[in-house]
């Protein structure tokens, strides 16, 4: 059986799709913090969880960001991946 061998450059020269996810967080994010998530949208909603949403490139960038939240000292409720829509 043949192996085909995928460098990092193909990847990022071939597949352009992100994963979306949004995280939740307890109570709102300041202002001031929110350039740490310069790539995300960032909600406050009326039950007091921060939703931070947006396209993460891969697992290595997702836990990143979730470093940048527990750095924070935010408390995380949820990780949700979204499904792209068609």
């Amino acid at each position: 059986m043949a192996h085909q061998i995928i460098t990092w450059g193909d990847l990022v020269e071939t597949d352009r799709h992100f994963a979306t996810y949004q995280i939740r967080v307890k109570g709102h994010l300041d202002q001031r913090w929110t350039r740490w998530f310069e790539d995300f949208e960032i909600e406050l909603s009326s039950n007091g969880e921060t939703i931070i949403s947006g396209p993460v490139m891969d697992q290595a960038a997702l836990h990143g960001t979730l470093n940048r939240i527990r750095d924070l000292g935010l408390e995380l409720i949820s990780v949700e991946r979204c499904e792209p829509q068609d």
